[in-house]
């Protein structure tokens, strides 16, 4: 979403759309591997015409909109609540959330958090983190200065944190704690188990850290222009577009040149 389909704005482009519009006359199937939640996705669903499974929270669930049913989850140990805490007592200015399938619980409302809350334009849960109930945990988010975030991924690894789950950064200002071995790449996995779903092929597009493994996994791994290096580095297409003026209409244009050739 952010930084790919969605351009600087937080919107999507109408060069964008008509591209989407046009791959599915065409045959083609769309959908959206994002860090979001259930709720926080909604307003893009009719936005989209979406009818294909999403991949929510990073690689933590995959949700479909159409039957209103999670097709799977992979939650975060029972310990991640005895990390977050450990975490937040060692960086108080951090802000926080933890992400269920029934809501987002926010427990440290910063500048930072409440800039979150505001982009994923969702109505959180204010709770205190001891007393948010344990299990169904999908993802932690965490949102600091980025100066900060590099501390806490010190901090992270020198509580051994990292042995009982994933810290991954999504942007400059969130770093998320994410179930072992979870991401948008293994929910790709799971993605092409689903009904339907086999011998599809598979083409991904992202921008920053998190969507490295999807990169890695799909059958064909893009990035835009204004993706970070590492994620250059690691796509079999680097497009000549940014998320500001149509990079996934260039991808679409690119698999659509592929397929008729």
């Amino acid at each position: 979403m952010d930084g790919t389909l969605l351009n600087s704005k937080k919107q999507i482009t109408d060069t964008d759309r008509k591209a989407i519009d046009r791959f599915r006359s065409l045959g083609g199937h769309f959908t959206v591997a994002t860090g979001r939640t259930i709720q926080a996705f909604q307003q893009y669903v009719a936005m989209l015409e979406l009818d294909m499974p999403v991949i929510m929270y990073n690689g933590a669930a995959i949700h479909d909109y159409v039957s209103g049913k999670t097709l799977y989850t992979h939650p975060l140990p029972d310990k991640a609540k005895e990390m977050a805490i450990e975490l937040l007592g060692r960086m108080p200015q951090a802000g926080g959330e933890v992400l269920k399938t029934d809501g987002t619980y926010v427990f440290s409302n910063t500048e930072y958090q409440q800039l979150h809350t505001r982009i994923c334009n969702i109505v959180p849960i204010y709770r205190e983190l001891p007393d948010i109930e344990d299990g169904g945990w999908l993802k932690v988010l965490f949102s600091l200065a980025p100066e900060d975030v590099g501390l806490m991924e010190l901090t992270v690894r020198q509580l051994g944190c990292d042995k009982y789950a994933d810290f991954v950064k999504s942007s400059d200002i969130f770093l998320e704690m994410l179930p072992l071995g979870v991401s948008k790449g293994s929910a790709l996995e799971q993605y092409r188990t689903l009904d339907g779903m086999e011998g599809f092929t598979f083409v991904s597009i992202g921008d920053f850290d998190n969507d490295l493994e999807m990169i890695k996994t799909a059958d064909l791994g893009a990035c835009p222009a204004n993706a970070e290096e590492v994620v250059k580095s690691s796509a079999d297409l680097v497009l000549e577009h940014t998320n500001d003026d149509g990079a996934v209409a260039e991808l679409i244009e690119y698999i659509i040149d592929k397929c008729v050739k």
